[in-house]
């Protein structure tokens, strides 16, 4: 089902994530959802930064390049409709319902561009921003009262994507009200080497892990991924090395038992 508007949202939901982008909870817990899916759990994923440019939006040169590495072309609005497209047929694939906020991309955001480099989209979050966090923050306070029995989970902010570290904040000023809030791990920003642990010591918080065996759904997960085709070649080059990389990944958060597929998520 696809939501379009909060009000939708209601107390059968019992598990909704938020990503800031369209393939970012696939990418990173694909297969708990699945599973949970599966389990006759009500799940969302709510995409955060996934509104469409109005009429007459000049993107900037950052932003279309982009667009083009997507192979998504030069127009933002149809750049965005088109992942948006990639996203209902993930959450198809994992039987999810969806909703689209209408907040913009990092790179289409400021008048001039916000984040007009690689460097800037994964550095500091700039101060015509900081009302933004504010402003999630409310939303997703919102969308808890709406289904208060449901886990909430957030990007862990792995990598440092400017994105990912608004949701991050908003979600904690949830998680410090001892609200029910789960982070997970951004892949594939995590998988490089010491990603998570430096994370972790920049936001300095006392963190409990939670491990999540998904074997039986890490298939699903992949069938998921595979619908962003805007995304897995940037990401991974191919569609086998996307496969080969999240198998790989998860089977090393439980080494002691080979073959075995987890995802983690983090508590504080």
């Amino acid at each position: 089902m696809q939501l379009t508007a909060l009000d939708q949202i209601n107390a059968q939901y019992r598990q909704i994530y938020l990503q800031p982008h369209f393939d970012d909870a696939a990418l990173s817990c694909g297969g708990a959802i699945g599973l949970q899916a599966a389990t006759g759990n009500r799940v969302l994923v709510v995409t955060v930064f996934g509104g469409v440019p109005p009429a007459g939006f000049t993107p900037s040169n950052f932003a279309r390049q982009t667009q083009e590495k997507m192979g998504l072309g030069l127009d933002a609005a149809e750049a965005v409709r088109r992942r948006r497209e990639e996203d209902a047929a993930a959450a198809e694939t994992l039987h999810a319902d969806t909703l689209w906020l209408e907040y913009l991309d990092a790179v289409y955001r400021g008048t001039p561009a916000q984040y007009a480099a690689e460097d800037a989209l994964f550095g500091e979050v700039q101060a015509g921003d900081l009302t933004l966090d504010e402003e999630l923050a409310a939303l997703l306070l919102n969308i808890h009262e709406r289904a208060p029995l449901a886990v909430i989970y957030a990007p862990l902010g792995v990598g440092h994507h400017v994105d990912h570290q608004l949701v991050c904040s908003a979600a904690d000023r949830l998680a410090q009200r001892r609200l029910n809030v789960k982070f997970y791990e951004d892949f594939p920003y995590v998988a490089h080497p010491g990603a998570l642990e430096g994370r972790q010591r920049e936001l300095g918080i006392s963190m409990e892990p939670e491990l999540v065996e998904v074997s039986g759904l890490l298939r699903t997960k992949e069938e998921a991924v595979a619908q962003y085709t805007s995304q897995v070649p940037q990401l991974f080059g191919s569609q086998e090395r996307m496969r080969q990389a999240l198998r790989e990944y998860s089977s090393t958060l439980r080494r002691t038992y080979p073959g075995i597929a987890i995802e983690r998520f983090w508590r504080w």
